[in-house]
C-alpha cells in the first residue's frame, strides 16, 4: 500500500525531471466562484498532464532487468504519454494498450514517444485488461497500471506535496481540493500526501455526469461501477470503477464527489484559456468546472482545483472557445 514514505521517495526521484506546475488565480475566476480559486496547472507538466509523475515514478522504480525486458500500460492517452517518455528515458522498450476512440492527439503523441500503440475495440467491449496480460506474458513486459499501482499513487502524490506547500505559501491551510477523477490514482495519492503535509485540505473527487463511479462508491460505502466503458468527452477519467488499491485510500481520506456537465466542462476549457491562458482537454478541466459552478457544494472561502491534463484535440478545443469564449 502507497505511503507518504513511498510519496517522498518518489518525489527525490523525480526531482529534476519532473516539472514543479505552478499554482494560479484570476479575479475573473473567484467572482464566478464566488470565492478564491487557485488551479494547479498539471496541464504544464511533461507530456501535458500530470500522469508524468505516477509513469517516471514506477518506471524509475524497476530493476535493471526488468527494464531491459520492457513495460507495457493501457490508457485512453495520458497515462500511455507518461510511461512512454519515462520509459525512453530509461532506455526501456514501451507497448502501449489503447482504445480506438481515443483521441488521435493522444495516440499520435504516444507513438511520437516512442512507444509501439496496440488499440483495442473499448466501444465493442473488448477488455484493455485481457489485451494487455496478453501481451505482457507472451512478452515478458511489466505491467505498470493507471491508477491501481502502488508507486503509480506514489507518483501522482507528489503533486499533493506541492500543493501543500503552495497553498500555504497562499494563506491557504483550510478548504476543498478538487481532482478529476477516473480510478482514483491521483486523488488518492494527492489525499495520502495532504494528509500527512496540509490535514486542513480535503480531496473532493469530481467525475462527469453518466460515469460518476466514484462518487456513487464513496456514498454507498463500497465499489460501483459505470453503466458503460464510454461515451463523455471527458475521456482522460473515464473508467470501470474506482480502483481495489484507490477506493480505500479515497474512504479514509476524501471528502462527497462531486459531478459535472459535460457544457461546463466545455465553458471551464474556455474561462481556463481566456483568464489563465493554458490549455485544458475536457477531463482536465472537471475539477475548474466544479469550483466555478457548483460552489453550493463545496466548503471554505478558497478552493484548490487540480486541472490534470491538457491534451485536447483542435477541433474539439475551437468548439469550446466558439460556444463559451
Amino acid at each position: 500500500m502507497t505511503s507518504i514514505a513511498m510519496i517522498e521517495a518518489a518525489a527525490e526521484r523525480l526531482q529534476g525531471h519532473a516539472r514543479v506546475t505552478p499554482l494560479l488565480s484570476s479575479p475573473f475566476l473567484d467572482e464566478i466562484a464566488g470565492r478564491r480559486v487557485l488551479v494547479k496547472a498539471e496541464c504544464l507538466q511533461h507530456t501535458g498532464s500530470f500522469k508524468f509523475r505516477g509513469g517516471w515514478a514506477a518506471v524509475s522504480a524497476l530493476p535493471r532487468e526488468a527494464l531491459a525486458r520492457g513495460v507495457i500500460a493501457y490508457s485512453s492517452g495520458n497515462h500511455a504519454q507518461g510511461v512512454a517518455a519515462a520509459a525512453r528515458a530509461h532506455g526501456a522498450p514501451a507497448v502501449i494498450v489503447m482504445p480506438a476512440d481515443a483521441p488521435k492527439l493522444k495516440i499520435d503523441n504516444t507513438r511520437a514517444l516512442g512507444a509501439e500503440v496496440v488499440l483495442y475495440d473499448r466501444t465493442g467491449g473488448e477488455s484493455r485488461e485481457a489485451v494487455g496480460a496478453s501481451h505482457a506474458e507472451a512478452r515478458g513486459l511489466t505491467l505498470i497500471k493507471p491508477y491501481d499501482e502502488p508507486e503509480v499513487i506514489a507518483g501522482q502524490g507528489t503533486c499533493g506535496l506541492e500543493i501543500a506547500a503552495q497553498a500555504t505559501a497562499e494563506g491557504v491551510t483550510e478548504g476543498d481540493v478538487l481532482i478529476n477523477c477516473g480510478g482514483g490514482g491521483l486523488s488518492s495519492g494527492v489525499a495520502l500526501a495532504l494528509a500527512a503535509r496540509a490535514p486542513g485540505l480535503r480531496v473532493r473527487p469530481v467525475e462527469p455526469e453518466g460515469f460518476d463511479d466514484v462518487a456513487r462508491s464513496l456514498a454507498a460505502g463500497e465499489i460501483r461501477s459505470n453503466p458503460a466503458p464510454s461515451g463523455s468527452i471527458c475521456d482522460a477519467i473515464l473508467t470501470p470503477a474506482p480502483g481495489e488499491i484507490t477506493f480505500p485510500i479515497m474512504q479514509a481520506h476524501c471528502g462527497a464527489g462531486l459531478v459535472i456537465s459535460e457544457d461546463q466542462a466545455m465553458q471551464a476549457m474556455a474561462l481556463a484559456f481566456l483568464r489563465l491562458k493554458i490549455v485544458l482537454e475536457p477531463g482536465g478541466a472537471a475539477s475548474l468546472a466544479a469550483a466555478l459552478f457548483h460552489g453550493d457544494a463545496i466548503d471554505g472561502d478558497s478552493v484548490v482545483a487540480v486541472v490534470t491534463g491538457g491534451n485536447v484535440d483542435p477541433e474539439l478545443f475551437r468548439e469550446a472557445l466558439t460556444r463559451y469564449g
